[in-house]
């Protein structure tokens, strides 16, 4: 029986998982074990398309789920919507389950039957970057990596016929590739509001690269765990002293490279320019409404105020939909970078929402998405 806040390193009992899951299959066996004792109904997993692409489904085939495993890192899903009305388990990064305790504050979400997995994430890349970047940095054809991974600060890719080529990912970063933006500024690594928090930091020694680092964050933790374990899936043992202290060295440095990068994009705009540098940020938008759709903390529907009080009929300065939206999610906005993603013209939204919610998030020292224990504030001052 494991406890709360026990720090594990485990791994996948069946060869094959560990071998094909990142890092030891654990996340893998541990979502297939609940669905195989009947915790959850379904499963949310990644359909692998290719190296870049990958199709969120629900499925309740156990064997559907040991298949699942892998890691791609240029694959843009947000997952927090597929846990709506379902008695379901999900891994996600911590963006995706940040987006879950939004939609759990707003009802869209109960969290009682909603188990999560959370990943840590250092960054994902946008694939269509992802393939300029393989031609121009790497020179290698897009179509000829079989996989790619994270290491020392490196972004490796290895090709079909077994060559690795590695270029540190400030190298790329300042060549204008790498991580997406807010991926490079974002404040949470390790998933600390998941049930389960894993990863492969802090995992050395003979098991690196076969296994994961796992902390139990709570009970629904805790039970996900011992069922994995009980149906025989997963093996655990206590992480030792220096693997804890490994795993946190890493958090801090992505931490405060985080905050290096913050600075960088967020750079001060006097009192009398701010409406104009947000009206001249959105002039190109066609307000086709995409942001909204895939916003993993909108739950408003097609009731919401941002659509209702807009008319493309309006000559205001800034059009309704905005200036709802940037009050909106003032409280909420997790800075997953789902926004920027899917603009047909490219405006890079998800940093102009960021700027917007980050003064008033600091001011009253909320971070959503962490846990439940503090309402959105809008919602609390609107009361």
């Amino acid at each position: 029986m494991v406890r709360v806040g026990d720090k594990l390193i485990g791994y996948a009992t069946d060869p094959d998982v560990r071998s094909r899951g990142a890092s030891g299959g654990l996340v893998t066996a541990v979502l297939a074990a609940a669905l195989e004792k009947g915790l959850v109904e379904g499963v949310v997993v990644l359909k692998r398309i290719d190296e870049y692409e990958a199709i969120p489904v629900i499925t309740d085939d156990v064997q559907e789920v040991l298949a699942s495993g892998g890691s791609m890192h240029a694959v843009p899903v947000n997952l927090a919507k597929y846990a709506a009305g379902r008695k379901i388990a999900m891994p996600g990064k911590p963006c995706d389950v940040r987006g879950v305790i939004e939609q759990a504050k707003r009802n869209g979400v109960d969290l009682e039957s909603t188990y999560i997995v959370g990943l840590n994430c250092g960054g994902t890349m946008h694939p269509v970057v992802t393939r300029e970047m393989l031609v121009r940095m790497y020179e290698t054809d897009p179509e000829d990596v079989a996989g790619e991974e994270i290491e020392k600060g490196k972004l490796i890719f290895r090709t079909k016929d077994g060559e690795e080529k590695a270029i540190s990912i400030d190298e790329l970063e300042d060549a204008g590739y790498g991580r997406r933006e807010n991926c490079r500024y974002c404040t949470v690594k390790i998933p600390t509001s998941a049930d389960l928090a894993c990863g492969n930091w802090g995992v050395i020694g003979e098991v690196a690269g076969s296994a994961t680092f796992c902390e139990v964050m709570n009970e629904k933790g805790k039970r996900l765990l011992d069922n994995a374990i009980d149906v025989g899936f997963v093996e655990v043992r206590p992480a030792d002293g220096k693997a804890i202290a490994i795993r946190e060295k890493v958090n801090s440095a992505m931490l405060k490279l985080g905050d290096e990068w913050k600075e960088r994009v967020f750079t001060g705009i006097p009192d009398q320019e701010r409406l104009t540098y947000y009206m001249e940020q959105f002039a190109d938008c066609i307000h086709c409404g995409a942001c909204k759709e895939v916003c993993p903390v909108c739950t408003c529907g097609e009731d919401s105020k941002c659509t209702m009080f807009h008319s493309l009929a309006d000559n205001y300065r800034m059009s309704m939909y905005h200036m709802v939206r940037l009050l909106h999610l003032s409280d909420s906005c997790i800075g997953c970078g789902q926004c920027s993603d899917v603009c047909p013209v490219d405006i890079p939204v998800t940093s102009i929402f960021r700027r917007f919610a980050d003064p008033a998030q600091k001011k009253r020292n909320y971070e959503p998405g962490m846990d439940l224990t503090r309402p959105p504030f809008l919602e609390v001052m609107l009361k």
